[in-house]
């Protein structure tokens, strides 16, 4: 399915740096800036591939219209760059001057670089293709589970070909970190990101926040009329009308969280009584919000970002939002995915690189627009529908505890959940 012009915009607010030779290519190469007046049907984007030949580069146009405004009120400062009105001045800086201002880049290197990933290609291969481009690495990425690929590198022992290891929560970190298979990551990198969100050791550091949510079926109810924590959910007036997805890790991580913060009996008890309201059990979080928004089922058990891509396609409309649940229990934790060098990497220069890489602000914007999830190294303009970390309440859960993945699979396979 094609993405609406807004998805494509969002998609593009991701890079805020491009190599020089890519904007040099504009076709116009216009030998001077000039003042240009929105029309419609304009977006920076198109205005980008007009003057620049690369849609990439309108953080150019932004910038550099921003700084006029400064001196000159005929300019309209651009606050969010998804938002330019007809009749609003800009400032075009030449192909060499776009280039100067988009020149943050990461060191050129050589060699070889093979990650070892966890979160999906569809999601983060844009990212990754940026970061070969920029550095002249030959990067090699296998995609599979955060699961699998965090086992894999166990397995493999010291002779695993991974240099990342880039996974979507904080449990497979934690259990590469125990296992001695991640190396220190340098205290500059670590500082970017708040102590909640990175290994107490040293080991690892996330990149992204993944918020638990309840997605609801806003026709059928509000907010007032769901519980105020995940507990709540297993009054017999949910019977038949909930959806979670067992198989999924982050299901699986939540759980383990559950395990950690609650107990082992207290999420038994969780799972045995939403088992005992016959949940529809789903394959995964995509087709729970779709069920939701269908209204096949009231509510879901999901992470905050999947609602985001049926905003994008169905509009303000679609009939779903997301419930972070009011009493801040496990319900409403904050996981994050993250990186991690591993210990027998025998490029670490390039290593190091690379999570410098999704910790800067580029990186860090493309998260926030093309993902949806929370950036954590530096602050940035959220999607108005995202609620602010700052405003969730969330359980005090050690991320770094979320290593005992096994145990929540055999709790699941006992309940005959899985």
């Amino acid at each position: 399915m094609a993405l609406p012009r807004k998805s494509i915009f969002l998609l593009l607010t991701l890079i805020t740096s491009l190599l020089p030779t890519i904007i040099l290519a504009a076709p116009l190469m216009q030998e001077e800036g000039q003042a240009y007046t929105i029309q419609a049907d304009d977006w920076l984007s198109k205005l980008a591939d007009k003057f620049y030949g690369d849609p990439l580069a309108f953080p150019a146009i932004v910038e550099a219209t921003n700084s006029k405004a400064a001196t000159d009120n005929a300019y309209a400062e651009i606050d969010n760059p998804n938002v330019i009105e007809v009749g609003q001045k800009l400032f075009i800086p030449t192909a060499k001057e776009a280039s100067t201002l988009l020149g943050q880049q990461v060191p050129y290197l050589s060699g070889d670089l093979t990650i070892y990933s966890g979160r999906g290609e569809e999601l983060v291969g844009p990212l990754l293709d940026q970061f070969e481009q920029e550095t002249g690495l030959n990067v090699e990425v296998r995609y599979g589970s955060t699961a699998e690929m965090a086992a894999t590198i166990l397995e493999e022992g010291p002779n695993s070909p991974a240099d990342i290891y880039y996974g979507q929560d904080a449990g497979a970190l934690g259990a590469l970190a125990a296992a001695g298979r991640l190396a220190p990551l340098p205290e500059d990198v670590l500082s970017q990101v708040d102590p909640r969100f990175r290994s107490p050791d040293g080991l690892w550091v996330g990149t992204s926040g993944r918020a638990r949510v309840v997605v609801y079926n806003t026709q059928k109810l509000s907010e007032a009329d769901l519980p105020d924590d995940i507990f709540g959910f297993c009054a017999p007036e949910w019977q038949g009308r909930l959806g979670w997805a067992p198989t999924n890790g982050s299901f699986q991580a939540f759980i383990t969280a559950l395990r950690v913060v609650e107990g082992e009996e207290r999420a038994r008890e969780w799972l045995s009584c939403i088992q005992a309201n016959e949940p529809v059990v789903f394959p995964g979080n995509t087709p729970i919000v779709q069920a939701v928004g269908a209204g096949e089922i009231d509510a879901g058990f999901v992470n905050h970002y999947y609602l985001f891509q049926f905003l994008a396609e169905e509009g303000e409309d679609f009939p779903v939002r997301n419930y972070h649940p009011r009493a801040g229990d496990v319900g409403a934790m904050v996981n994050v995915a993250g990186v991690g060098i591993v210990d027998t990497s025998d490029n670490k220069e390039a290593a190091e690189a690379f999570v410098r890489f999704l910790l800067r602000e580029s990186s860090q914007q493309y998260f926030n627009t093309e993902t949806n999830e929370y950036p954590l190294s530096v602050n940035l303009q959220l999607n108005p529908i995202l609620v602010p970390l700052s405003e969730i309440q969330t359980p005090n859960v050690d991320l770094t505890k979320l290593e005992d993945l096994d145990g929540t699979l055999q709790l699941l396979q006992e309940l005959g959940i899985l």
